[in-house]
């Protein structure tokens, strides 16, 4: 790259003079722009910004500038993230394809996949879900069952496939298939496909959550036919893939934060509003006090680590295994956040609806109930742990 200084002033520069100044505010739930043939903007700015960025590849800034992106080193692409959180610009767009999918095609994909699929996701006009856990089949992903018959120039493909995230939003799902129920590795035998939700035998059926939200589905195939050259990699070889798009998955589920809108006020300025202060400046309540500063403490030691992770990796001495408790560490640390803003919010954090609760306390209650699937969604914190020893050379533990 060249000189650093002069592409963060030249990055900060194009930024201050494209990026409306509704894109620079904290977005909302409803103003989260995921594209798709499905996609509504949620204002005319958001659908401006999103064509402004991916017209110069910021979008997905280190993908190569045939498949959509800018061609940018990490180095740059970290000043770029770090000029747009001096403006509060708004990512312009995000989602599984970005996130998941792309790095895995990069990857694995073919010459023919990466321009079919990749320049679509970078302009943000498809939308892919992630088909990966089946009912029999979470945490424990091997034992996936979903067939996949190798039919000479095409797969059928019949099965189920749970907690489909916004599959009833997405355009295309990237799934795991079983194509050999004969060898007893249950890693071996699996290979990866893309499939198009809008082929016939697909159904997709969104599930009400705990907080009202309709964000994930159940997603089924039957005679489902499938394009040979929707085959990533080779056959019966895909846990290899699934296994390096988990980790862009624990990735982005350790930043998660980044990506879900944010409480409009601070967890010390919820504890100073509904907890108050004594006659020493201090938050009255001891207990709460000594919950807050530990939060505080974990999170700023967490943002400490992840930087030094993306200083060390930019010098090309990262050892890999520093990385891997990021997402255990990150999620509960997040639920540990809800527990408290509940416990300093008392009975205001109680509501469903209704005017007796103001939004604020409402966003609340809500982002507790969402953030319940944070330990479990890329793994559950129990397998995060299994890898965490192993990777230390520890026995692990039958989950």
């Amino acid at each position: 790259m060249g000189n650093p200084e002069t592409f963060y002033k030249e990055a900060l520069a194009w930024l201050e003079a494209n990026c409306p100044q509704s894109q620079r505010t904290p977005a909302s739930r409803e103003e989260l722009v995921y594209g798709g043939n499905k996609c509504v903007f949620p204002s005319d700015d958001a659908k401006t910004w999103l064509e402004l960025m991916a017209a110069r590849g910021w979008t997905v800034p280190t993908w190569p500038k045939e498949y959509g992106g800018a061609g940018l080193s990490s180095e740059e692409a970290g000043l770029l993230q770090k000029a747009m959180r001096k403006l509060g610009c708004r990512s312009p767009l995000i989602g599984h394809g970005l996130w998941m999918l792309g790095p895995a095609l990069l990857e694995y994909g073919t010459r023919e996949q990466k321009l079919q699929h990749l320049p679509g996701i970078a302009r943000g006009e498809i939308r892919w879900c992630q088909g990966y856990s089946e009912p029999g089949a979470g945490s424990d992903l091997a034992s996936l069952r979903c067939r996949c018959e190798d039919k000479g120039d095409h797969f059928l493909v019949n099965g189920q496939k749970s907690w489909t995230t916004d599959g009833n939003h997405a355009d295309w799902i990237f799934v795991l298939v079983r194509t050999d129920f004969d060898n007893p590795a249950k890693q071996a035998g699996i290979s990866f496909l893309l499939i198009d939700l809008e082929s016939a035998g697909v159904e997709v059926k969104p599930c009400t959550l705990l907080d009202g939200n309709e964000d994930f589905c159940d997603t089924f195939f039957d005679n489902v036919v499938v394009p040979r050259e929707n085959l990533v990699g080779d056959i019966n070889e895909g846990w290899a893939i699934a296994k390096s798009l988990l980790v862009h998955e624990r990735t982005m589920m350790s930043q998660i934060q980044e990506y879900i809108p944010r409480l409009p006020h601070s967890v010390v300025e919820y504890a100073r509003n509904y907890v108050g202060l004594d006659e020493n400046g201090q938050l009255a309540d001891d207990a709460l006090r000594g919950q807050l500063t530990s939060h505080l403490m974990n999170a700023h030691a967490m943002q400490l680590a992840q930087q030094r992770a993306f200083e060390e990796r930019r010098a090309g001495v990262l050892d890999k295994r520093s990385t891997l408790y990021f997402k255990a560490w990150a999620t509960e640390e997040d639920q540990r956040k809800d527990e408290l803003l509940l416990a300093m919010l008392g009975s205001a954090a109680l509501g469903w609806e209704g005017d007796g609760f103001s939004d604020d306390e409402l966003q609340v209650t809500r982002q507790f109930l969402t953030n319940k699937a944070l330990t479990i969604g890329g793994g559950t914190t129990e397998v995060q742990l299994n890898l965490m020893a192993r990777a230390l050379g520890l026995p692990g533990r039958e989950v």
